[in-house]
């Protein structure tokens, strides 16, 4: 194949544009920010089953507290009910002292109900605490989660700016080669992601190998027009005064 040696320069810029593109598409895929928000959502999710099972311990111990004071109210009522039987002096002696034992254990039993209700308000306190803690910490992975979103959103803005801008002068560029040229430069990135590359000192910029004393010779005799390819990774040489020809 046979191209200016102009034409064949100008697959240089065009090269460029081409790798900056693949790096947009490459630190799309790679933004730190889609690490840090994958890590951000497994701490949010584990924050959010946290306070869900303290808000649920909550829970039982209000359910805990109602019934435990249902009954103190029951005995209380009970108390009250004999204290106005006694009151009334209209109950036999065998009554009376069956109500009095009542009171007393009664009021046994309210005070160790009593008891049993303080410790359970001393447990809902602590719970209620852990409560106010778990909120704050999920607030604070929500806040991380959204940081993280943030950043990745203008990292994304800014690359979408660079490929839309790239994209453009690739689109103007390629008009400017035959082709077949264009043909085989798209054909050779596609499989191996660089299209042309400069020769410099011997060395292929695209594989980095230095070209043999065979390989070197044939591209020193081929014409200045002549499109020649890299033995070992197929990408077009361009050749300049850099090439050590």
């Amino acid at each position: 194949m046979k191209a200016e040696p102009a034409v064949q320069r100008r697959l240089l810029d065009l090269a460029e544009v081409d790798a900056e593109l693949a790096r947009v598409t490459h630190r799309r895929r790679t933004l730190p920010e889609l690490a840090e928000i994958a890590e951000a959502e497994k701490v949010l999710r584990a924050k959010q089953d946290a306070l869900t099972t303290i808000g649920t311990n909550l829970g039982d111990l209000d359910r805990e507290v109602r019934r435990q004071e249902t009954e103190i109210e029951q005995v209380r009522a009970r108390e009250e009910r004999d204290r106005v039987l006694l009151q009334g002096g209209k109950v036999g002696a065998k009554q009376l002292t069956d109500l009095e034992h009542e009171l007393a254990t009664l009021g046994r039993r309210r005070a160790a109900l009593e008891d049993d209700l303080l410790e359970l308000m001393e447990r809902r306190e602590a719970v209620e605490a852990d409560v106010q803690h778990a909120r704050v910490e999920l607030d604070k992975a929500q806040e991380a989660m959204a940081d993280a979103a943030r950043r990745r959103d203008s990292a994304l803005a800014d690359l979408e700016s660079t490929e839309t801008k790239r994209t453009a002068d690739r689109k103007l560029m390629v008009g400017r080669f035959p082709e077949p040229l264009l043909t085989l430069y798209d054909r050779v990135r596609a499989h191996k992601g660089i299209g042309a590359s400069l020769l410099r000192s011997r060395r292929c910029g695209a594989c980095r190998i230095e070209l043999d004393r065979n390989a070197f010779a044939k591209v020193k005799e081929a014409a200045a027009d002549e499109v020649v390819q890299c033995e070992e990774c197929g990408a077009i040489m361009v050749r300049t005064g850099e090439s050590g020809l």
